[in-house]
């Protein structure tokens, strides 16, 4: 019975190796605490790939609180099987994307998991799904450095990069700036930090708020000696589009908030050369 299960382990880590031998790029999006836009960044920023011509797949990660469904508008669809694995859902040509939130009928429904199914399950869909040929492969991963951001990066030995978006106030700063040091202590090269939530300019006087600050990003990529990879400052219309299911980079790109996440989309393609 032991021998069976160690030629079980070994087939699965072959096809792990092989399906992710297909893809180009692994990055993960990761974030120190919760609510600076991790998702709106990982979303805006695989679209803004697929745009441009890239292969591009989006995988969830976030087991207790999925969202990319619900920002790529496929919340109803559902993943389904075929001779060379789970078929990913294809939002748009040149984009494919898996999530939690795909696989449960009832959203309002908990997923109520210890570390070690989280663990297999984030396995499985990196072994099983049938990613195909990727240029890139975005990885969304809840806020800290607990069980999924820390399988994703034992699972996948050669990641890319990790982008980290924080927001500019210091209690986030904190937090991301134990992310940079998250990735590099599991030697993954970080690709840069996102300054989320920059700025808001306001609607009628044209004059800058500065909501949360500013700059707080800026200064810790500078610290930490990595990439800055920009500000996107406080847009309404970010939260709107992400809601109903479409990209801000792409559904608003004559906006300065979308030029802003091009050129992010620049940057990491050019990191990644």
């Amino acid at each position: 019975m032991q021998e069976v299960r160690k030629q079980t382990r070994l087939e699965q880590e072959k096809r792990l190796q092989e399906n992710l031998s297909r893809i180009k790029h692994k990055l993960i999006v990761i974030s120190g605490k919760g609510g600076v836009g991790k998702t709106t960044v990982a979303v805006n920023l695989a679209y803004g790939l697929a745009v441009k011509g890239y292969k591009v797949g989006i995988l969830d990660v976030d087991i207790h609180g999925p969202n990319i469904a619900k920002m790529l508008g496929i919340e109803a669809e559902r993943l389904a099987g075929s001779d060379f694995g789970i078929e990913p859902i294809e939002v748009m040509p040149n984009l494919k994307a898996v999530s939690m939130a795909v696989l449960i009928d009832n959203q309002d429904q908990p997923i109520i998991w210890r570390g070690p199914l989280k663990m297999a399950t984030i396995k499985q869909l990196l072994t099983d799904v049938n990613w195909g040929q990727l240029d890139y492969l975005i990885i969304d991963s809840p806020p800290g450095t607990g069980d999924e951001p820390l399988s994703v990066c034992q699972l996948i030995p050669n990641l890319s990069g990790a982008i980290i978006v924080t927001t500019p106030q210091d209690v986030a700063i904190l937090d991301s700036r134990k992310s940079v040091l998250f990735a590099k202590e599991l030697k993954v090269p970080v690709a840069g930090i996102v300054e989320n939530m920059s700025g808001f300019l306001c609607p009628y006087c044209k004059k800058e708020i500065d909501l949360f600050g500013t700059g707080g990003g800026e200064k810790s990529a500078q610290d930490l000696g990595v990439p800055f990879l920009g500000r996107v400052p406080f847009d309404p219309e970010v939260v709107k589009l992400g809601d109903s299911g479409q990209p801000f980079i792409h559904f608003k790109k004559e906006t300065q908030t979308a030029r802003v996440l091009d050129g992010m989309v620049n940057k990491i393609a050019e990191f990644l050369k």
